[in-house]
């Protein structure tokens, strides 16, 4: 089944085309549904205070603000309710908007939707932390106004808004009244068909009393059941003597507004420098209304005496700073560059700093997942944070430990004696899911935040956290394994975890779920690790951690008996990790009825039993468990069950394209990681997905830093060092990102010639490249190749590919494939035709096929690939010598003059004809008959049948390849690659040569 979302290159979104990496730029009147869009794409936040990005005069039911700390308490209603069912959800609810400002031209109210629009740019400037807007407006009248606005949410004061909202004449005169409201009747979005937007919710904010006058407009409110109370107020600085206040207004449903009125005529502006400020308090909190309206007014005079450009001035610095840490470039893609900044900037605004709070799924942006925080923050958002700002990844952390006492009653209301088990969606720490199956049963959850203390300690060197707390929350959550799981006499006494969800959700309640136990293994090992450290190291600390929650040697080493006994098995046919115990058994489901729906993810369409039924993946799950603990399993291995798992996977979930990228980089399939790591850079900009009007996806734009940094650049935490591995995306000339590691600060940048590692931060710091150590120094910078030089080896044989190596045929056959598909009516460009490279005519007849309108029988899908071959040789019916690439024939004879034998591995069944018609059929001991060959490239099976042909082992032979398939299929071989062409194409070589020239055997054999 192939994948549904995945683009051939990067689109542009209408109106969102902007070549300056640095601002994102809305150019053209939005229409009604690209309203909520933008108000998604244009949201700024703090960690704290987020504010959607709708427009100051419009109202818009959309439009919101919000705070990660007010949200309500709703009782969750069951037909038939059992013990341990989430009894409460949490819901993030909007908060009093105060980005309204209205504006009357005399006593007439200014509609934007009956004027003109004669110029409108709305831009998101990524340096500075600011939206800017500019609109030229032409009234019904004829009159026409310019509106710049100005917003930003301070990154230094989590309570603040600050508009600078300016109006000048064109060639109006007379009287304007700006009307600056904080309107207050927003409510929850109610729920709909959508699980994943909207909710039932019970109270919510009710005021409790307004007020308003010259200087202070004010609201307070509290909500019905978590008892939290809120003051919302705004203020006004007047800059120039035009403006002067006229009135105040209290409207007990809407919320209260101030007016200014001012005289304008043509050349001359107005200017209102606005700052809304809120305070409340947490569940049940103490505070009085009183009280926090004095925190809101000091908030506003503070504010106020400072003035917008210096809070302008304090943002941009802060945005500085964090841009000077991620030391992002992409050199031939300004787009692309623009598309990543935009991702980091909204994981920067959107992660809080006090830990108080998480990252929730769609930050704070919108109203999806009613504001709810899940495992992704911690496997996805958190290794970005991590690695560019650590104080918010320990912010995140922190919340996790403030609330691992409801993680403790939560483990006992799934009946565990001991332990932690965190809540699978939440805001409080309660569990939130009433659906258990896919809520509660993801007790990988637990493993994720124990990945993420290891990473931020590794990358931090933050011990003192971990005897603070961390240390707590890794023990008490690593125990809860051996509640949940048991050592099974039917499978050898291994260790085995049952009826649990992975990350797939369209697989639930399984037995022996890969990722589950995979990172419940090596949770418990470190945990292990951790208390030995601690024991070591701060040996009070530890006596007192494990005095505190009953910790005995006893129960460390059952952890390690676990981990070394974890059920981990390879599927004997396919060479691959089932999923799950049941996920190989099952039948695939019919990909017809999944291409129906193109955006709608199945979970929309489908009762969850005949999805779970199916062998089908919302996302990735098996390839996750790569990304985060698979250093320890070898390239072929994650090879392979990428090949399989990706036939299985409809990228339902904005979470799985980052790590297909992440692995594909890892594997070789340069071209495959490109276009995944497109689809989850653009899954907002481009609302892939359909759902960006609920907000933004963070982990998805997490997962686009993760796809460069981890994916290109291979970067990996590897026994207390960053590893780096980089690769280069065909389309880029180079690309830099830097990261931050115990103190210090490294630049990697790479390109065509090599990689350059700078310590631009610290004294001294050893990173590996390729597995090899180097040692970096303060402010010098060390140059290495882009993959390492192959070291000499005793070669007896050279296996040689035949199109792009031996004989440009490629173009012949993609001349071939282009006309079949013309013929049947699929569209056919040059990524598909890179795809075909190196892949044998069914698998490739297969490729063009996955376009299809309509499923092909087997008897007209071999009717159109001898149709497709035809073609073919007729085209190579004209081949001779002259079609030989140059230095390619110097070359099989060179081998052959070194003593060496020589093979052909072709995918090609026309082979033999095209060697004879080239002239060159007797430089080969043996060539490889594809008709006998099953498995295409990356299969290692026809290099395989080249070495058994010549007599050798695999490791005696060296293979030549232009394809990343024939690569890999080369490295699953067991044997040496040289890759003939483009570095940024074969990134997985052993040996890159620009052609087949350059290709020196003397290289590879002993003297």
């Amino acid at each position: 089944m192939p994948s549904h979302h995945l683009p051939n290159t990067a689109r542009e979104p209408a109106g969102l085309d902007s070549p300056d990496p640095w601002r994102v730029v809305h150019a053209s009147r939005p229409t009604p549904d690209e309203r909520p869009v933008l108000e998604s794409l244009f949201a700024l936040a703090n960690g704290t205070l987020g504010v959607r990005g709708g427009l100051e005069e419009q109202s818009s039911p959309t439009q919101g603000s919000f705070l990660s700390g007010v949200w309500e308490r709703t009782p969750i209603e069951y037909h038939e309710r059992f013990p341990g069912f989430a009894r409460t959800s949490d819901t993030r609810i909007p908060v009093p908007d105060g980005t309204r400002i209205g504006l009357r031209l005399g006593e007439t109210l200014v509609d934007l939707d009956e004027g003109e629009w004669l110029a409108f740019e709305q831009a998101l400037d990524l340096r500075a932390g600011c939206l800017q807007r500019m609109l030229q407006w032409r009234s019904p009248t004829g009159v026409t106004l310019q509106i710049d606005a100005e917003r930003i949410v301070p990154l230094h004061q989590p309570n603040l808004l600050c508009i600078r909202y300016r109006v000048t004449s064109i060639d109006y005169s007379g009287p304007i009244i700006l009307e600056s409201a904080l309107i207050a009747s927003n409510t929850a979005t109610e729920q709909g068909d959508d699980p994943r937007m909207g909710a039932r919710v019970a109270g919510g904010l009710s005021i409790t009393t307004s007020d308003a006058d010259h200087t202070l407009a004010s609201i307070c409110q509290r909500t019905q059941h978590s008892h939290i109370r809120l003051a919302s107020g705004q203020r006004h600085r007047l800059p120039a003597t035009n403006v002067a206040f006229a009135r105040a207004v209290i409207e007990d449903a809407e919320g209260v507004q101030q007016h200014y009125r001012a005289e304008l005529r043509p050349g001359s502006s107005i200017v209102l420098e606005k700052y809304v400020a809120y305070a409340w308090t947490p569940p049940d909190g103490g505070d009085t209304l009183a009280s926090l309206l004095d925190a809101v007014a000091m908030t506003l005079d503070e504010a106020a005496k400072q003035g917008f450009d210096v809070h302008r001035a304090n943002q941009s610095k802060a945005c500085e700073a964090f841009w000077q840490e991620a030391d992002l470039q992409v050199d031939g893609d300004d787009a692309v560059e623009q598309s990543l900044r935009f991702s980091l900037f909204h994981i920067l605004q959107s992660t809080g700093r006090d830990g108080s709070g998480s990252v929730a799924a769609k930050g704070l942006t919108g109203e999806g997942y009613e504001g709810h925080y899940f495992w992704d923050a911690e496997a996805f958002v958190l290794p970005v944070l991590a690695l560019t700002s650590p104080e918010q990844a320990r912010s995140m952390l922190q919340y996790r430990v403030n609330t691992l006492e409801r993680a403790r009653r939560h483990a006992r209301e799934m009946n565990h004696g001991a332990g932690a088990l965190y809540a699978w969606r939440t805001i409080s720490g309660d569990e939130c899911s009433a659906y258990f199956p896919s809520g509660s049963a993801q007790y990988h959850i637990n493993a994720a935040i124990a990945f993420a203390i290891g990473l931020y300690v590794d990358a931090t060197g933050d011990i003192e956290f971990l005897v603070r707390g961390a240390a707590e929350v890794l023990f008490e959550t690593a125990r809860l394994w051996l509640q949940v799981g048991y050592y099974n006499p039917r499978r050898n006494d291994a260790f085995c975890i049952c009826q649990v969800t992975g990350p797939d959700e369209y697989s639930a309640l399984v037995d022996n779920n890969y990722y589950t136990n995979h990172l419940a293994q090596q949770h418990l090992r470190h945990a292990a690790t951790v208390a030995s450290k601690l024991a070591s190291k701060r040996p009070e600390d530890y006596a007192r951690i494990a005095a505190a929650i009953d910790l005995s040697d006893a129960e460390i080493n059952a952890w390690l008996a676990a981990a070394d006994a974890m059920y981990l098995p390879v599927d004997a046919r396919l060479n691959i990790f089932p999923q799950d115990d049941d996920f190989l058994d099952k039948p695939r489901l019919p990909l017809a009825a999944h291409g129906q729906h193109e955006h709608r993810p199945l979970l929309l369409d489908m009762h969850p039993l005949t999805i779970y039924r199916h062998q089908v993946c919302k996302q990735a799950d098996v390839l996750q468990a790569f990304v985060l603990a698979g250093n320890a399993i070898d390239k072929d291995s994650k090879r392979r069950n990428f090949d399989y798992y990706e036939s299985v996977t409809v990228h339902d979930s904005t979470l799985s394209a980052s790590t297909f990228s992440v692995v594909a980089s890892e594997v070789g399939y340069a071209d495959k990681a490109y276009r995944y790591f497109l689809d989850t850079l653009r899954v907002d900009l481009d609302n892939l997905h359909g759902n960006t009007s609920h907000g933004l996806h963070m982990a998805a734009m997490a997962g686009s830093w993760l796809a460069l940094a981890w994916g290109f650049g291979g970067m990996r935490p590897v026994d207390g060092r960053p590893a780096f591995a980089p690769t280069l995306p065909a389309t880029w000339n180079g690309y830099r990102f830097g990261l931050q590691w115990q103190g210090r600060h490294i630049r990697v940048e790479v390109n065509a010639s090599g990689v350059a590692y700078t310590l631009t931060r610290g004294n001294q710091l050893e990173v590996l490249h390729h597995g090899a150590p180097i040692s970096l120094h303060g402010g010098e910078t060390v140059h290495v190749p882009l993959t390492p030089v192959s070291p000499v080896h005793n070669i007896k044989g050279v296996i040689f590919d035949l199109d792009g190596v031996i004989a440009d045929t490629a173009v012949v056959h993609h001349a071939a494939w282009k006309k079949l598909a013309a013929e049947i009516d699929i569209p056919f460009d040059d990524a598909i035709g890179e795809r075909l490279k190196g892949v044998d005519r069914r698998a490739s007849l297969e490729i063009l096929l996955e376009q299809a309108s309509r499923s092909y029988s087997e008897a007209e899908k071999e009717a159109l690939a001898t149709r497709k071959n035809d073609y073919y040789r007729q085209q190579i019916q004209q081949f001779g010598p002259q079609q030989l690439l140059p230095g390619a024939r110097a070359a099989v004879e060179s081998v052959r003059g070194a003593g060496l034998k020589t093979a052909l591995a072709s995918a090609s069944r026309n082979a033999s004809l095209l060697l004879e018609k080239l002239g060159i059929a007797d430089l080969f001991d043996y060539v490889v008959d594809a008709n006998h060959i099953s498995r295409a490239k990356p299969d290692p099976e026809i290099f395989l049948a080249a070495a058994r042909g010549l007599g050798l082992a695999p490791s005696e032979c060296l293979g030549v390849e232009d394809a990343a398939a024939g690569i890999a299929s080369i490295h699953s071989a067991g044997m040496t690659a040289v890759g003939i062409g483009q570095p940024q194409a074969l990134a997985g070589a052993d040996l890159l040569l620009p052609d087949v020239a350059a290709f020196d055997i003397s290289r590879f054999i002993k003297t």
